[in-house]
């Protein structure tokens, strides 16, 4: 019951989040999107438990869980830069940095529990994608009516680490002939998470992409991705 009951609560209070958003920015925003963050987070706390109360805890978890906390830090410093429009560019650079660093736990997680030994192009050509990737999605700059400016260097850094993780689960994935659970849902949130991240750069970086379809959608895909993430160590295979 404890799982289902966090998911339901989550769906319920990102509702009322996105409306007040929606209405504006505010600190009760704030502190409506920083509840729901502490729900994905308590979900992988919980998969967490369950996992070493039948005996079948993970290296995953550890990883996944502090990256999950790693998330939170994100979304209330992204956040901030609202509530303090002065201080944009601070707080823009610690919310880049410290999900930068949940992709890297999620990442050293899944290396650490699912590598498949002898394999290493399991590993390597999905990071060389992930750099591809970010470059050319960074070189799509102005076609794409965006302005990186001084953190284009940190957007290009950043996107390696975010299609790091999606392009490696998916790898891994296959490697393990999607037999294993964790690391399909893995995937699967990283998928959204990433939808969620191409959508905020026209926020972000673009103009007069803050429409509320433009907030309701990235933030569905965002909570989407994160609850799929810590649902990995829910349904361990």
């Amino acid at each position: 019951m404890i799982y289902p009951l966090l998911l339901v609560c989550g769906a319920v209070l990102l509702s009322v989040y996105i409306r007040e958003k929606i209405s504006g920015y505010s600190v009760k925003a704030l502190l409506l999107k920083s509840i729901v963050s502490v729900l994905f987070v308590a979900v992988g706390v919980y998969g967490a438990w369950l996992g070493a109360a039948k005996g079948n805890a993970s290296l995953l978890c550890p990883f996944v869980v502090l990256g999950l906390v790693f998330g939170l830090m994100g979304d209330i410093w992204l956040d901030l830069k609202y509530v303090f429009p002065e201080k944009d560019e601070p707080f823009t650079c610690a919310g880049f940095c410290v999900f930068g660093v949940g992709h890297m736990l999620y990442i050293a997680g899944m290396l650490l529990r699912y590598y498949p030994a002898g394999r290493p192009m399991t590993v390597l050509v999905p990071l060389v994608l992930a750099v591809l990737m970010s470059i050319g999605n960074a070189a799509l700059e102005k076609p794409m009516k965006l302005h990186f400016g001084k953190l284009r260097p940190m957007v290009i850094a950043y996107g390696v680490l975010l299609f790091g993780m999606v392009l490696l689960s998916g790898s891994l994935a296959l490697a393990h002939a999607w037999k294993e659970t964790a690391l399909n849902l893995l995937f699967v949130g990283g998928i959204f998470f990433a939808l969620s991240d191409l959508i905020l750069s026209g926020t972000y970086f673009g103009v007069g992409r803050e429409r509320p379809v433009d907030l309701a959608l990235n933030y569905i895909t965002y909570y989407a991705g994160q609850f799929l993430i810590a649902s990995a160590l829910v349904f361990p295979a």
